[in-house]
C-alpha cells in the first residue's frame, strides 16, 4: 500500500510576530531610559506665580542689552534685535531715564511696548537685578529675559 503524503505548500505570508516582540522590547527600553536623559543642575527657585509673557504682534519691542563692562545699549523695533545698538548709556540712571521717556512717548501714541533684557554671560546677577529694579521704577510692568542656546 502506498501511502499518500500530504504535502504542505509554502506559506507566502510574512511572520510579523518577532518584529512586534522586538518593537515592544525597544519601547520598554526607551520608556525606562527617557527619564534618565534629563541633565542639569538642581536649583531651588523661589515659588512665584508667573505666566509666559503674551506676544502682541502690534507692540513695539524694546531690547535692552548689558555689556560685560556694565554699560547698556538698546534698540526699539518690531522684533527682538540684539545686534543693533540704537542708543547707549554708561550708567543705569541714564538708561532708566531714557526707557521712561520711550515708554511715556509710546503710551501717549497709544502703542504697547514689550521690554526684553539680554545680559552678557560675564555680567553678575546683581547688575541684572539692578536693571530690573530700575525698569520697575520707570513704570515697566512686563520684562522678558533673553537667553541664548550654548
Amino acid at each position: 500500500m502506498a501511502r499518500i503524503r500530504n504535502r504542505r505548500k509554502p506559506v507566502a505570508e510574512m511572520n510579523v510576530v518577532p518584529y512586534i516582540d522586538v518593537m515592544l522590547v525597544l519601547l520598554v527600553i526607551f520608556m525606562v531610559t527617557a527619564p534618565m536623559l534629563n541633565q542639569g543642575v538642581k536649583v531651588d527657585l523661589p515659588k512665584v506665580s508667573s505666566e509666559v509673557l503674551p506676544q502682541d504682534n502690534n507692540a513695539q519691542i524694546l531690547t535692552i542689552s548689558i555689556k560685560a563692562d556694565k554699560s547698556y545699549y538698546w534698540n526699539m523695533g518690531s522684533e527682538v534685535d540684539t545686534e543693533t545698538a540704537q542708543d547707549t548709556a554708561q550708567k543705569l540712571d541714564e538708561l532708566v531715564d531714557a526707557v521712561g521717556k520711550i515708554i511715556a512717548q509710546a503710551r501717549s501714541q497709544g502703542k504697547q511696548v514689550q521690554v526684553f533684557v539680554r545680559g552678557d554671560k560675564s555680567v553678575d546677577y546683581g547688575a541684572v537685578m539692578a536693571l530690573m529694579g530700575g525698569l520697575q521704577g520707570a513704570d515697566v510692568g512686563n520684562v522678558g529675559l533673553i537667553t541664548e542656546a550654548p
